[in-house]
């Protein structure tokens, strides 16, 4: 098999024991609530569920991802004064900029990580549905039994989960389901604009406007476009329960960045004055909870504690005796009577 077979089979046997053990519980669950086990509904749910159960998962990867963007985003100037200073000299600029990423506590390549650890699940799912539907093969957990259930499951009585848009079409294979090639021709649409839609959001929303420009700003630009192609292309040879799994990915991937740029947005970007707007419209529509909010000076990044309001100072505690002498007594300790200089 050789050495990169035997890596690819290290890595996958695993993965086919998770999927397949998240999956597993998904369709029991659907089968006590009365959906049909052979069904195709009971299945695609429950790769819906397999796929929340992974975000839900990476959800610490993807804040770390956010924190190394935004890193990414506000070292930008810093960048270009390097490659002014040290353009002459690649090694240099190169050592250079790995020091800046270093002290920043970034680089260039954690944004990719949440895609890079989900494509062997993409293809761990590929494989369990496509051998499953070919060969009724056993993977992990999936007995031959539920196998060939997952494989033959079809949704409405006709569209089947393993089944592909090319594999349906005029020059496919067995080419005579219409409703395969509708189904997957709106699943590969709705993957490709929903990773458009994402990358252009924090694009739009959540950049400074001196990131939009140098090499960093040209990269992201380009897996603007790039990205959204190369999933359209190959989306069509996906079969029907791969592209549930990935538009499902990508819809979570939306309202999540959505969530962490309207909620804790880069300084100096225009989801930061859209948050600001938000925070001085509240603090003008209940004045009594946030009379003591200002609103942060551009820049600076806010947070729940500056929205919170003032703290009311409490009074001093009083011992005993001071409460008893009354308040005409309290700056003198000793008890006695005050005198002007004359009769007591």
């Amino acid at each position: 098999m050789g050495i990169i077979g035997d890596i690819g089979h290290f890595i996958m046997v695993p993965l086919y024991y998770i999927i397949s053990a998240v999956l597993i519980g998904w369709h029991k669950l659907f089968d006590l609530i009365g959906l049909d086990p052979a069904g195709g509904a009971a299945w695609a749910l429950s790769i819906v569920g397999l796929t929340l159960v992974i975000r839900a998962a990476l959800i610490p990867l993807f804040v770390k991802q956010i924190k190394s963007s935004r890193n990414m985003q506000l070292i930008q100037p810093k960048v270009r004064e390097l490659q002014k200073k040290y353009g002459h000299d690649r090694q240099r600029l190169a050592e250079e900029t790995m020091k800046l990423y270093k002290e920043a506590g970034t680089n260039p390549f954690a944004s990719c990580l949440p895609i890079l650890l989900q494509m062997p699940i993409f293809f761990a799912l590929f494989r369990l549905l496509d051998q499953a539907a070919k060969h009724q093969k056993e993977h992990g957990f999936l007995t031959k039994e539920l196998a060939t259930q997952f494989g033959n499951s079809e949704l409405f009585g006709e569209i089947g989960l393993a089944r592909s848009f090319w594999a349906a079409s005029p020059m496919g294979e067995g080419a005579d389901n219409v409703a395969v090639m509708i189904v997957a021709a709106i699943l590969v649409l709705a993957m490709t604009a929903t990773t458009f839609t994402t990358q252009r959001q924090l694009m739009a929303k959540n950049m400074p406007a001196d990131a939009l420009t140098g090499p960093y700003a040209q990269q992201q630009k380009m897996l603007l476009y790039i990205l959204p192609v190369a999933f359209g292309l190959g989306g069509v040879a996906f079969p029907i329960g791969v592209l549930l799994y990935w538009t499902t990915s990508n819809l979570w991937t939306m309202g999540q960045q959505f969530y962490v740029i309207r909620n804790n947005p880069a300084p100096g970007t225009p989801a930061f004055k859209a948050k600001q707007d938000r925070d001085k419209a509240k603090a003008a529509k209940h004045p009594e909870k946030y009379a003591a909010y200002e609103a942060p000076a551009e820049g600076t990044e806010v947070t729940e504690t500056d929205r919170r309001p003032a703290t009311r100072q409490q009074p001093k505690r009083q011992s005993r005796s001071q409460r008893k002498s009354g308040p005409a007594n309290q700056n003198n300790p000793g008890g006695k009577p005050k005198t002007d200089g004359g009769t007591p």
